[in-house]
């Protein structure tokens, strides 16, 4: 079922509602080319900033997000959320991630396990079976056979962010509080905020 925008009306005096989700990933290509489509298919109110730093870690990615925020305070409406990989990372190092999220009632922490991959996959099918990185790209190649990191628009469309949201929330089932520690992804939570912002209102002056 296509996706429903949500058409705001401005009231007079008040200047138009916007939202601003910060986003720092880990990945240098593939994130950032997913949220810039994801901009064209969320609400008009909505603005996303994809932060990449110079070197792919949980503690980069939070580096950079920290650094950014220095520089750019986050407005009450607004939200900042930390988007990375299992891969082979200790959880010790995705623990620092997860505890500074919990730090602000705006932040958050997304991660895919195996990988980012994994949640592009959910858009295609249900993602049974994976039982490594490798897996999921040689999945994912069933349905994109040119993929090397890189998507286009006229690759995903509204109907698959839906379909992919209902596959992740029914694998992560209890939804976990940290991140899935099987196959899974919590980047549904993050993409649903963005294309549903059903609690958002415009504020005035």
């Amino acid at each position: 079922m296509p996706l429903k925008r949500r058409e705001l009306t401005r009231p007079t005096g008040e200047r138009e509602y916007k939202k601003l989700f910060i986003i720092a990933v880990e990945g240098a290509k593939t994130e950032h080319q997913y949220f810039t489509i994801l901009k064209t298919m969320a609400p008009p109110i909505i603005q996303i900033k994809c932060l990449k730093g110079n070197k792919s870690s949980p503690h980069y990615v939070l580096k950079t997000m920290k650094n950014h925020l220095k520089e750019e305070q986050l407005k009450e409406t607004d939200e900042a959320w930390l988007v990375v990989d299992k891969d082979n990372w200790q959880d010790e190092q995705l623990n620092k991630l997860h505890d500074w999220s919990k730090t602000r009632d705006n932040y958050g922490f997304a991660l895919s396990n195996p990988k980012f991959e994994y949640w592009l996959l959910l858009h295609f099918e249900a993602g049974h079976r994976i039982t490594s990185s490798r897996d999921c790209s040689e999945r994912l190649k069933k349905y994109l056979p040119d993929y090397n990191k890189s998507i286009e628009a006229n690759q995903i469309d509204d109907g698959m962010i839906t379909t992919a949201i209902k596959r992740a929330k029914q694998l992560d089932n209890p939804p976990s509080d940290d991140w899935p520690r099987k196959t899974g992804t919590t980047v549904y939570k993050l993409v649903e905020r963005i294309i549903w912002p059903q609690a958002l209102k415009p504020t005035a002056i």
